[in-house]
């Protein structure tokens, strides 16, 4: 048998190489906590945070702590890529009706509501597309585990040179965090290189809702604060 060939119990066992969840488990809970924040402008009522809370934890942990079973992992990618979806949704519906009342009635928001406000919806922003790269970043994360990468979209400085690091290195959750939050910060991916139309997309959208959230909402709540 060659060097490259690999028996049955060999390959399934390299199939069953899980990334881990917990970082991705601790950014949706951080944004829940975050989202049930008082004196914030809402959508609905606060029990739809709760379910969408809920329905996007349980596949998570479902594949964390239980197995790798295809179910679970396609419910998994179903979930995450609806939630982060419909939090990019909600956020631009949350910028779109604070700006509204600003230009109608700016008398009936206060400093408290706007800063609460565009905390949320700039973390939301955050975590929403940190999500998203973690998601579709190299065909997945299970993809990555088990060395079945595919076309990069994303184009880290680890990946290219050694730097002393692993020659098999592998972006994980934090780093697609990192990619976020510097998107959403600086307006630009730092060190980290779009590698494809669909990643640079990806990351204007992310930076326009950053930018009017920041430039806008923020700074007229600063503005209201220190009158």
């Amino acid at each position: 048998m060659g060097k490259d060939e690999m028996t049955p119990s060999k390959e399934l066992a390299l199939m069953e190489r899980l990334e881990s969840r917990w970082q991705i488990l601790a950014q949706v809970l951080f944004l829940f906590l975050l989202l049930q924040m008082p004196a914030r402008i809402r959508l609905g009522p606060s029990w739809l945070g709760y379910l969408i809370g809920i329905a996007l934890i349980l596949p998570i942990l479902g594949v964390q702590l239980l197995s790798p079973h295809p179910k679970w992992l396609r419910l998994e990618k179903v979930t995450t890529i609806v939630f982060t979806i419909a939090a990019e949704a909600a956020t631009l519906a949350i910028l779109a009706k604070v700006m509204v009342a600003m230009l109608s009635h700016p008398e009936k928001l206060t400093g408290r509501q706007l800063l609460a406000s565009s905390i949320a919806a700039w973390v939301t922003n955050v975590v929403a597309f940190s999500i998203m790269y973690w998601r579709i970043d190299r065909g997945g994360p299970e993809a990555r585990a088990n060395r079945q990468d595919q076309k990069p979209e994303w184009l880290f400085p680890q990946a290219e040179t050694s730097g002393g690091e692993p020659l098999e290195w592998k972006p994980k959750s934090v780093d697609y965090l990192f990619l976020s939050f510097c998107t959403a910060t600086a307006f630009s991916p730092a060190d980290i290189s779009p590698n494809s139309s669909r990643a640079k997309i990806l990351m204007m959208i992310e930076s326009s809702v950053s930018l009017v959230t920041t430039v806008i909402v923020a700074s007229r709540a600063v503005n209201i604060l220190g009158s």
